[in-house]
């Protein structure tokens, strides 16, 4: 208690005022310093050491943030700032970079459905309202990957996600199936998406009316309006497409769906669910 009156006290009072009024010798105090210092050092070497491995053993895919969680779930409670002085300032860790997007304005289709979100991406439940969209990946042997992948808004699961050759209605219609099979939504699920032609088409709108699925649709030009899907679809090429190297289509499949259904959905804690990941938060799973 006196060394820590001390510390608390010294530059306004005068350290060598303090130590003569108190009785204690200086060789005393500035061992104390010593030791205390050098438990503080200690315990930084081990933090940063956890650092290390966490983001050795995730492929330096996450940031500062996602990395403050990951200590938690050791029993280091830092806070955010704390972590990003650690990791990006004296470790000089960085997460995967991302690229901008260039957004085209999509020709006006014939057959459209009104925007039923109008951008309120929550839902009160799994299965009432999901979220689908199309992306193009081209692998480094010159081949191009199309997926198709169905987030549910309750707790941005991916429930469904297929890769194939052509961009068409067949994969969507191939993807919703998969979800359905795999989560027997009840009738009246809202299935939101853009007005790409892959769901305009005759055939997806037959297939949702079968399935007594309700389509909504994003505004013309409006990536907003379709934001999950956007946010997703960034994550999966900064942290999987663009670090990766993929010469065959099975192996760019293979590591899709490790990374969709392992990573994304059980271990990668999601902010929109306080730091949980989207199946602890879907089966009620304490973190």
């Amino acid at each position: 208690m006196v060394y820590r009156f001390i510390d608390e006290n010294k530059e306004a009072l005068g350290l060598r005022w303090l130590l003569r009024k108190l009785k204690v010798s200086s060789c005393a105090y500035y061992n104390y310093k010593k030791k205390r210092n050098t438990k503080r050092v200690e315990q930084k070497m081990k933090i940063c050491k956890a650092i290390n491995e966490i983001y050795d053993n995730h492929n330096g895919l996450i940031g500062y943030r996602t990395m403050t969680i990951f200590l938690a779930r050791r029993g280091i409670h830092l806070s955010t700032p704390t972590v990003h002085k650690y990791m990006n300032k004296e470790l000089k860790l960085y997460s995967a970079k991302s690229y901008k997007k260039t957004i085209r304005k999509k020709a006006e289709p014939t057959c459209i459905f009104r925007n039923i979100l109008k951008q309120n991406f929550s839902a009160y439940a799994k299965n009432i309202v999901w979220c689908t969209d199309f992306t193009t990946i081209t692998l480094s042997g010159g081949s191009r990957r199309f997926n198709c992948s169905v987030i549910d808004l309750y707790d941005r699961t991916v429930v469904a996600s297929t890769n194939s050759s052509h961009m068409n209605s067949d994969l969507a219609i191939t993807t919703i199936k998969k979800a359905i099979e795999q989560e027997k939504p009840p009738k009246g699920l809202i299935l939101h998406s853009d007005r790409g032609s892959q769901f305009t088409s005759s055939e997806f709108i037959n297939f949702c009316k079968d399935y007594g699925i309700i389509q909504s649709m994003s505004e013309a030009g409006c990536p907003y309006d379709n934001a999950p899907m956007e946010r997703f679809y960034n994550t999966l090429k900064k942290e999987l497409v663009y670090p990766g190297s993929f010469s065959s289509d099975s192996q760019f499949d293979k590591a899709l769906g490790d990374y969709v259904f392992v990573w994304y959905n059980k271990i990668r804690p999601h902010s929109y669910n306080n730091g949980l990941t989207p199946y602890q938060t879907r089966y009620m799973i304490a973190n």
